[in-house]
């Protein structure tokens, strides 16, 4: 598998995981849904892990994938927290639309 790894350029998993993030990003500024907002927060982190589990695996170490485990938890942790409170919105206005969240400022 390691050896599968490394006769793919290192350039091609840095282009791929910065045209995911790019997406991501994308997502975040311009979707309206909140649901889709997360997706795309969780396609940003998952960008993040494939970049650098790629240069662990091409450095011989394991730093990198240590920090993927733990970007995984936040990832989690941030999926299960974000749709807890996305469930309390939908009750308060029946709608997951992110403009209408700035009445709740006062």
């Amino acid at each position: 598998m390691l050896e599968t790894i490394k006769h793919v350029p290192i350039d091609y998993y840095v282009w791929l995981s910065t045209v995911l993030f790019v997406i991501g990003v994308f997502g975040v500024l311009v979707r309206r849904n909140a649901i889709v907002v997360l997706m795309c927060v969780e396609l940003m982190l998952n960008a993040v892990n494939l970049m650098l589990a790629a240069f662990s695996t091409y450095l011989n170490d394991a730093q990198g994938q240590i920090m993927v485990f733990f970007i995984m938890v936040v990832a989690a942790a941030e999926a299960a927290v974000g749709l807890g409170i996305l469930v309390m919105i939908y009750r308060n206005t029946k709608s997951t639309d992110v403009s209408l969240l700035d009445k709740l400022r006062n």
